[in-house]
Formats: C-alpha cells, sequence, structure tokens
C-alpha cells in the first residue's frame, strides 16, 4: 500500500485526495455488498462513485489495494468505536464483556459493511492461491484478547486456562454471531452479544 507518509515526513495526501479515497472506500463497500466480490469491478465501483475508472487508478494501484483498504478502515472504525467504549475500564471482566458488547452495538449500525467484509474475506487471494485474509490475518486479534485475559488472571478475576484458546474461542464467538446475524437479519444482535459476554465471563471463573 502507498506510503502515507513521504520521507520528509509530511503527509502526502492532500484533503481532497483523502476525501476521494474515502468516497471509493464507501462506493466499493456498497457494490460488493449489493453485488458480491467477482462481480464488483472498479468500473462498476466507478460508476457507483459517479466517476472515472481512471480516478479509482490513480488512488489505488488495482482492485486488491482497493480491497484492502476497504478492509483496513472499516476494522480501524471498529477498533475505535471498541476502544472508546473501553477507556477508563479497569477489570478484565468490564473489558471482556465491554469487547462483545462495543463491537456488536457498532456493527449492528453498518450491516453493509459487515457484509462487504464477508465478500472480501472469503474471495480475497494471495498471488499463491491462498486467501489474503486466512487464520493468520486474526493474530493481532488474537493478541489483544489474550492480554484481556491474561490481565484477569493476573488480578485473580479468572481462572487458570490458557489464554490462547480462550482468544480463539471469543474471536470466532464474535464472527459467528455476526455470520448468523447476516442470515437471519431479524436476529436480535444486541441479546446475542450480550448471553455470548455472559458465556464467556462464566467461562473464566471457577
Amino acid at each position: 500500500m502507498r506510503s502515507e507518509i513521504e520521507s520528509s515526513g509530511q503527509k502526502s495526501r492532500s484533503f481532497i485526495e483523502e476525501a476521494r479515497r474515502a468516497q471509493i472506500v464507501a462506493s466499493a463497500i456498497e457494490v460488493i455488498a449489493e453485488v458480491g466480490f467477482a462481480q464488483a469491478s472498479l468500473a462498476r465501483i466507478a460508476a457507483h462513485a459517479d466517476i472515472s475508472k481512471g480516478v479509482i487508478s490513480y488512488h489505488f494501484a488495482g482492485k486488491e489495494e482497493l480491497m484492502v483498504e476497504v478492509v483496513e478502515r472499516t476494522y480501524g472504525a471498529i477498533a475505535e468505536h471498541v476502544l472508546t467504549k473501553m477507556q477508563g475500564l479497569q477489570s478484565a471482566t468490564e473489558l471482556l464483556r465491554t469487547h462483545v458488547l462495543s463491537v456488536a452495538e457498532h456493527m449492528r449500525g453498518h450491516r453493509t459493511q459487515l457484509k462487504a467484509l464477508g465478500e472480501i474475506f472469503t474471495n480475497l487471494r494471495t498471488a499463491d492461491g491462498k486467501l489474503r485474509y486466512g487464520i493468520k490475518a486474526s493474530e493481532p486479534t488474537y493478541l489483544a484478547l489474550e492480554g484481556i485475559y491474561r490481565l484477569g488472571q493476573e488480578s485473580g478475576e479468572f481462572r487458570d486456562f490458557d489464554v490462547r484458546v480462550m482468544a480463539v474461542t471469543h474471536s470466532s464467538a464474535v464472527d459467528t454471531m455476526f455470520a448468523y446475524w447476516m442470515a437471519h437479519p431479524g436476529h436480535d444482535l444486541d441479546a446475542h452479544a450480550r448471553e455470548l459476554a455472559d458465556l464467556l465471563e462464566r467461562a473464566c471463573v471457577t
């Protein structure tokens, strides 16, 4: 991905350029969610954004780079929301529950983004044919969740267990929660998140 910072230390993109990139990403999300990854061509995304395909090519080297930008911006927004909710919390139990509840709270208002992410995760591949966002891409999430569980053990809130197993289970349960919600739009996402937080909390205590 093109560097945001030039060697001089100054930002390489103007406000207008950044706004244009954000517009393209927003259109990409809408198009992917509507027609799927395979049909979301740069030409189609450009038409949705009411710009020429050349404008997209100016800002992004190709579809892959644009897809990565969609993922990074979407996850950046999720992280910002969750971290804001976690700010000031001290106990591991509060952090655990807030993570589950705040992720659900954010995504409840961003269903289109969630659908687009699902399309990208199951279709975007590397040059050797492997999924670009396979299990290894979840490592930063696992590490962050391990930190919460380890904090709980160190403070005496949580029993002794393998924090990696809990982190993987936690992350997988959240992913499945969203997959179920996407398949069943009428499902109560907030209630599901509360139940999941209860389950994870009870699994940590003796």
